[in-house]
């Protein structure tokens, strides 16, 4: 089995739904896209002050740390289709916009403590609507798993934020697990 076939499986057996792993596994191949619409400067700004707020510093450094925004523009640019190319730069604009009628500034010029609070309103709305198959995602499902999928394939979130082994050991069946451990990270081992 290649890669490709586990990502697929492995989509397929947790129920995901998610156009970024979807494009992802199909190895990103666009070459009809019609970008009306470029990214700019400001919107990776922005993108990744999403970023940081989905995934901020703890203890391990956040989204922000690892150019969130650019892996998010790329990707849409890249793997997207038209219309969640459309939907995700809506969604941009929607957030902004929610954000000066909630507190009359920018989302970048909110507290953490506000954007948290709009984008965990924003989250409850999105698991509220169903989901119909063959529509494009709600623009921040797509925002949340480019964060997540950004992060965890950085050298940041493989090193920093999983238990990283650079060379592997002797194999141990039964390493005692602590609630708040993290994962492991082991990039010797290949699927397939």
């Amino acid at each position: 089995m290649d890669r490709r076939a586990a990502l697929a499986r492995l989509m397929a057996i947790t129920g995901t739904i998610a156009l970024g792993g979807e494009l992802f596994v199909t190895g990103c191949r666009r070459t009809d896209k019609h970008v009306a619409t470029p990214f700019t400067a400001s919107d990776v700004a922005f993108l990744d002050e999403i970023g940081e707020t989905i995934m901020p510093t703890t203890d391990t450094p956040g989204a922000k740390a690892v150019g969130i925004g650019a892996f998010m523009t790329m990707m849409v640019n890249d793997c997207y289709d038209d219309a969640a190319h459309a939907a995700f730069q809506s969604g941009m604009a929607e957030i902004d916009a929610t954000s000066r009628s909630r507190h009359g500034r920018s989302f970048v010029q909110c507290t953490p403590a506000e954007r948290h609070e709009m984008l965990s309103a924003i989250d409850r709305e999105m698991s509220a609507q169903e989901k119909k198959r063959g529509e494009t995602p709600h623009y921040f499902a797509m925002m949340k798993e480019l964060t997540l999928l950004g992060y965890f394939s950085s050298e940041i979130g493989c090193t920093h934020a999983l238990r990283y082994v650079e060379t592997p050991g002797s194999y141990d069946g039964d390493v005692p697990y602590h609630k708040g451990d993290r994962a492991w990270f082991d990039p010797t081992r290949r699927v397939g």
